[in-house]
This record gives C-alpha cells, sequence and structure tokens, in this order.
C-alpha cells in the first residue's frame, strides 16, 4: 500500500511540473495581449454590426407583396422568383384574388404553393 502511495505521490507531482513548464513557455508580454485583444475585439464589432444589419434587413423586409402593384424587383426579390415568372405576373394583371396567378397561367401550381403566403391582392 505504501508503494502504492509513493508512485500516486510521483506520478502526481510528475503532472504538476510537466504542466507548469509547459504554461512557461506559452507567457506573452502585456503588449501582444493587448494587441491580440484589439484585434478580437475589431472583429467582434465588424461581426456585430453585420448581424445588427441583417436583424434590421430582415425586420423592415416585406413579409408579402401586392402582386397587382408590386414592382418586378419587388416580386423577385420578395417572392424569390425568377424574373421571366415576375414578367408573367406582370403581364397578366389586374388580379382579382391570387388564385388567378395559376388560372391565368402567370405561375405552376407547384410555384404558387411556394408563393402563396406571401402575394395578395388589394383592390
Amino acid at each position: 500500500m505504501r508503494w502504492l502511495n509513493v508512485c500516486l505521490c510521483l506520478v502526481f507531482g510528475s503532472l504538476m511540473f510537466l504542466t507548469a513548464c509547459t504554461g512557461c513557455g506559452q507567457q506573452q508580454s502585456p503588449d501582444q495581449i493587448r494587441r491580440e485583444t484589439a484585434d478580437a475585439t475589431s472583429k467582434l464589432k465588424q461581426d456585430t454590426v453585420a448581424v445588427a444589419k441583417g436583424v434590421k434587413e430582415g425586420i423592415s423586409k416585406p413579409n408579402s407583396v401586392d402582386i397587382n402593384a408590386a414592382s418586378k424587383a419587388d416580386l423577385t426579390g420578395t417572392l424569390g422568383i425568377t424574373d421571366a415568372q415576375a414578367d408573367k405576373i406582370i403581364a397578366n394583371r389586374p388580379y382579382d384574388n391570387t388564385d388567378q396567378l395559376v388560372t391565368k397561367r402567370a405561375v405552376t401550381n407547384a410555384e404558387y404553393d411556394q408563393i402563396r403566403d406571401k402575394v395578395t391582392v388589394k383592390k
């Protein structure tokens, strides 16, 4: 039992010594720490600005568009459709309801299912 205690103490002491030696080689000067902190803070600031802009765009982005009044850019941007699809929607105006996008063959049933919640008709 005594030999076990001695061996454990030696192993523990060796680990403590190795840990202390490893930490000694990694010390940085205060100037290095200051520069690394400044660089990390600068990167964090850039990331924070990008996140804030993304949130602002997401909040201000319209959830739906009036298919009778929306521009081509509004249709493609909000609905995520192609320029050709937007041209078909504009060419078939006016619409009495959103279902007419399909009946007037501006979009297919599958396409309509994808944009159904994003389109409105205001009279």
